[in-house]
């Protein structure tokens, strides 16, 4: 190609780009502005109740200007802008790259906090609305990704403000769970697939051993062997019941067999 006509078209997209660079910036309502003014800005349509218009904004601030306090204060800012959004993964993205980049920051404690609540469900506490089959197949994974970051959170920072309400969540989660697992262990037995329920059984035994539900999951456990003459482990897990819970409905009350444990309790 003739050297003229390449410099000719290389000037010209050049000369493109600038423009359309400046049309941008005229567009930017932001232009010009301090990095106060944006953050104050950002935090007036916050308070307002105008996530999205406030994600934007601080946006635009850490853009231009990337480094300061305000640019740091707006990214915590914007983790919260995203998870009132309902962008859950922007917010524990957000919180990640914070966490990542910013480790002793005063505010790190809350980035942990908001990463938390974003893989938390309100949901999590309605498992006994759903379904066995339901309930099978939710994804379990962000309720135990939100008690790891919960942990996190109140290991590393014991004194945080936010701790308090992370070890309720906490346990909340814990209940929930194993809560899921007992109704899916009934499902089984139910269907005489007593291995099965015998599994889930002993899953909140390992996993859960502090909630409400290992009263209930020694019982299954017993019975799913009894039902597969398994006696000696039958045994073991009542002898467990009895030693732990003394007065347990489930001892108190022996199911009849035209009368099964689990039309007395669901």
């Amino acid at each position: 190609m003739n050297t003229s006509i390449t410099r000719f078209l290389l000037l010209s997209l050049s000369l493109l780009v600038v423009g359309c660079s400046g049309m941008n910036d005229d567009l930017d309502p932001t232009k010009g502005w301090s990095a106060s003014k944006i953050y104050n800005e950002a935090k007036s349509q916050m308070l307002d109740g105008n996530y999205e218009q406030a994600a934007k904004l601080y946006e635009s601030l850490q853009t231009r200007y990337p480094y300061g306090v305000y640019s740091q204060q707006a990214e915590l800012e914007q983790i919260y802008s995203y998870y009132k959004q309902g962008e859950k993964a922007s917010a524990i993205s957000e919180a990640d790259r914070f966490i990542k980049a910013h480790p002793n920051h005063p505010g790190v404690d809350y980035a942990y906090y908001m990463k938390g609540l974003a893989n938390f469900d309100d949901d999590l506490g309605l498992f006994g609305v759903y379904s066995p089959e339901d309930l099978a197949q939710r994804d379990s994974k962000p309720y135990r990704d939100a008690f790891e970051t919960f942990k996190e959170l109140v290991t590393r920072f014991p004194k945080s403000k936010y701790t308090p309400d992370a070890i309720v969540r906490m346990r909340y989660i814990v209940n929930a769970l194993a809560k899921g697992d007992i109704v899916m262990a009934r499902y089984y037995y139910k269907r005489q697939a007593y291995l099965a329920a015998a599994d889930r059984a002993k899953e909140v035994l390992i996993d859960y051993s502090k909630s409400p539900q290992t009263e209930e999951a020694l019982y299954i456990l017993a019975k799913s062997y009894q039902a597969m003459n398994l006696t000696q482990l039958s045994n073991d897990a009542l002898r467990v019941l009895k030693r732990d819970f003394p007065e347990s409905k489930f001892l108190q009350n022996k199911p009849s067999i035209n009368r099964p444990w689990w039309k007395k309790i669901i």
